[in-house]
C-alpha cells in the first residue's frame, strides 16, 4: 500500500522539548540523551514496542500512519501542557525558580514496525523522579488519545488486505 502524502516525517523543537515522527527505527539512547541536563535528578522513559499477540492472535507487525502536519502540532502542544501542568515536587516551593520539568522528547514511528521494535519513545527529564514519571505517563496517554496517528495490525494467517486501521489508543 502506498503511504498517503499526509503521512510524512515531521519534527518540532520548542524550548520544552522535541517531537518527531519518523519512518526510521527509534534510537532510544539518542532520545534519552536529548533530554539530559545537569539539573536533572531523574529521567523517566517509556518505550512502547510491537508485541507479538493481541486478543489471542499472533501479530506479525504494526503499521502507523499520521496526519503528520496536525499530529506534530498536537504532540508539541501535549509537551507544552505537561510543562505547565505537572505539579512541582514538595522539595521546591512554588516560588522556586527550579522547574518541575526540564525537557521532554516524544518520538513516534511511522510505517511498518516489526514485533519487538519500538513504535514510540517518550523521555522526560526533571529535577525529581515523581514529576518525571507523572509527566511521562501524562504525555503517553494524551498522545494516544489526541495525536492524529492510526495503526494497522497484521496477524499471522490473515490476508493483509483485511487488516483494519484503528485509532492509536490501544496499549
Amino acid at each position: 500500500m502506498a503511504t498517503p502524502s499526509t503521512s510524512t516525517e515531521a519534527r518540532s523543537e520548542i524550548p520544552e522539548g522535541i517531537c518527531v515522527l519518523t519512518y526510521n527505527p527509534l534510537n532510544t539512547e539518542e532520545i534519552i540523551r536529548s533530554v539530559q541536563d545537569d539539573g536533572a535528578g531523574a529521567t523517566a522513559v517509556f518505550i512502547g514496542t510491537t508485541r507479538n499477540s493481541f486478543k489471542g492472535k499472533v501479530v506479525t507487525r504494526l503499521e502507523y500512519q499520521a496526519y503528520s502536519k496536525l499530529a506534530i502540532k498536537t504532540m508539541t502542544e501535549i509537551i507544552r501542557t505537561a510543562h505547565s501542568t505537572v505539579s512541582r515536587s514538595a522539595h521546591h516551593p512554588a516560588s522556586s525558580s527550579v522547574p518541575s520539568l526540564i525537557s521532554c522528547a516524544v518520538h513516534h514511528r511511522l510505517g511498518s514496525v516489526p514485533v519487538g521494535e519500538p513504535s514510540i519513545v517518550i523521555a522526560v527529564s526533571s529535577p525529581h523522579r515523581k514529576e518525571a514519571f507523572v509527566a511521562c505517563e501524562q504525555i503517553l496517554e494524551e498522545v494516544k488519545q489526541k495525536a492524529q496517528i492510526w495503526k494497522r495490525e497484521y496477524y499471522e494467517g490473515e490476508k493483509e488486505e483485511e487488516a483494519e486501521w484503528k485509532a492509536n489508543s490501544g496499549c
